[in-house]
C-alpha cells in the first residue's frame, strides 16, 4: 500500500488518464469546470515545477494553502505533496505560501520568503491586480513544465495523512470507481474531498455554494454513485 500521496495520485489516473478525474461547480456563479486526470496531473507537475525550480524549496520544507476546497486548490496541494513540502495548518513561518484573494491579509501571520495569489478564476485567468508582496499563481504556474518526477518516499506526513483519507473513504462507503459528489461547504478538508476519493481511485464532484435543488439532476448527469454531503 502507497504511503506517498504522489504515487497515490499517480495510481487513481494510470487506469485512464482520460476520464473525468475532478469536476468542479459553484452553484453560485454557475461555473462548471472539469479535469481529467492527464489534465490534473499537467497542473500538478507544473506546480511541482514552479516549487522546485522557481522557489527552490523541497523535502523537509513548509507550505501554507490558504485556499478553499476548489479545482486549483488541488493542484496546489499536490504539487507541494509531490514535491516533498509538508502543509502545514498552525501559523507560522513556512517557505511557501499560496492564498486565495480575500485571504492574502492573513499572510502576515505566516511569514514565508515565496508567496502566491490566487483568483480561482473559473478560465485560470491571471489576477487583474497582484496584491503588493505577491506572485501570480497562474502566471508563474505557466511558464513550468508539464512532467516531474516525485522523489523518496513523500513527505513526512504522507502516511499520516493517507491513513485519515482512508478511514474516511471507508466512512463514505467509497470504493474503486466510484464517481462521488461532495459538498465542499460540508466536507471543507483535503483529506475528505480530495485524498479520501483519491485512495480509492474514485473521481470527484466538488460543489461549491451547493444548490439542492439541483442535486438530482446531477446526479444523473454526472453519472454519480455515490454523495458525501
Amino acid at each position: 500500500m502507497a504511503e506517498n500521496i504522489a504515487r497515490v495520485f499517480a495510481d487513481a489516473i494510470a487506469p485512464d488518464p482520460t476520464r473525468p478525474l475532478l469536476t468542479w461547480y459553484d452553484d453560485a456563479s454557475g461555473e462548471r469546470t472539469e479535469l481529467s486526470g492527464a489534465t490534473l496531473a499537467n497542473w500538478v507537475a507544473k506546480t511541482a515545477n514552479l516549487l522546485v525550480d522557481g522557489a527552490a524549496v523541497g523535502p523537509d520544507d513548509t507550505a501554507a494553502v490558504l485556499l478553499p476546497p476548489h479545482w486549483q486548490t488541488a493542484a496546489v496541494l499536490l504539487g507541494c505533496w509531490s514535491a516533498g513540502l509538508t502543509v502545514v495548518e498552525a501559523p507560522g513561518p513556512v517557505e511557501v505560501l499560496f492564498a486565495a484573494l480575500d485571504r492574502v491579509t492573513e499572510a502576515d501571520a505566516w511569514p514565508a520568503d515565496e508567496r502566491y495569489a490566487l483568483a480561482l478564476d473559473p478560465f485560470a485567468l491571471p489576477l487583474r491586480e497582484v496584491p503588493a508582496g505577491f506572485a501570480d499563481y497562474v502566471v508563474e504556474v505557466r511558464g513550468h513544465g508539464d512532467h516531474f518526477t516525485s522523489h523518496g518516499a513523500g513527505g513526512p506526513a504522507d502516511a499520516q495523512l493517507l491513513g485519515r483519507a482512508r478511514a474516511r473513504a471507508t466512512e463514505f462507503g467509497l470504493v474503486e470507481g466510484d464517481r462521488v459528489l461532495i459538498d465542499a461547504a460540508r466536507h471543507p478538508e483535503p483529506v475528505e474531498w480530495l485524498l479520501a476519493p483519491l485512495t480509492v481511485g474514485a473521481s470527484v464532484v466538488l460543489c461549491g455554494n451547493l444548490d439542492q435543488a439541483r442535486v438530482a439532476d446531477r446526479l444523473t448527469a454526472e453519472k454519480i454513485t455515490r454523495t458525501v454531503t
